[in-house]
């Protein structure tokens, strides 16, 4: 039997919403192993979080930077969050952070720790390209928001969560084209690439931690399923 392998695109708002969330880390940490006790892999890309984006803030006020730079400040922020997360799961995870991940992958840890290689690309443009890169088919978008809905919650009282949708459908209701800092639950290029490759994808809150153990197990969750 192949063994299962898992991509899990880990949203820096659930790392670092103001400060470093150490609790969800714990329990995040505990869950993760638990399956790899199981015999399942991780492949687990962080995002930037918070402290990104003040970062990003202060070079626009303070300067004029191009997306190119904004990017690299992204870049150096996750790469720091995958950092923190390679040393708390220690000897189960690779030595290495792969920055690169189009290349070859050896899990001689049942765990490895992805970041981000060059600008012009979102965590979850990574998370497909490690997903193709060791032939998953499934990706699990950990972040702050609980479903995708048919508009934006936030300015649109009567937006619906949407619980199934189609990758054709799912496309017509983002952006067409992916910008730096673009807020949208999983990207137009992402999602065209993950189309393509009969990949699914579940969008999902990190928290309550009970949500992804439910998903991990194979019972109901709240969240949504693209595919």
């Amino acid at each position: 039997m192949k063994e299962e392998i898992i991509v899990i695109s880990l949203g820096g708002s659930l790392i670092i919403p103001e400060s470093i969330d150490t609790d969800f880390l714990k329990n995040f940490k505990k869950l993760i192993l638990s399956h790899v006790e199981k015999g399942k892999k991780f492949l687990i890309i962080t995002g930037g979080g918070k402290i990104c984006r003040k970062y990003q803030e202060v070079a626009r006020e303070l300067s004029t930077p191009t997306s190119e730079d904004l990017d690299w400040i992204g870049i150096a922020s996750l790469k720091l969050n995958a950092e923190l997360l390679r040393v708390i799961f220690g000897e189960t995870a690779n030595r290495k952070v792969i920055s690169n991940l189009s290349l070859k992958l050896s899990f001689d840890k049942p765990i490895i720790i992805g970041s981000a290689y060059e600008p012009g690309h979102s965590t979850d443009w990574d998370s497909v390209l490690a997903a193709k890169t060791v032939g998953a088919k499934k990706i699990i978008n950990l972040s702050n928001i609980d479903y995708v809905y048919d508009a934006d919650p936030k300015t649109n009282p009567s937006a619906k969560k949407i619980e199934k949708i189609s990758w054709a459908d799912y496309r017509k209701i983002i952006p067409k084209e992916w910008t730096s800092g673009l807020n949208s639950p999983f990207d137009p290029t992402a999602s065209e690439t993950a189309e393509k490759g009969g990949m699914e994808v579940v969008i999902m809150n990190g928290k309550p931690i009970d949500n992804l153990a439910k998903y991990l197990n194979g019972e109901k969750f709240a969240g949504t399923l693209i595919s």
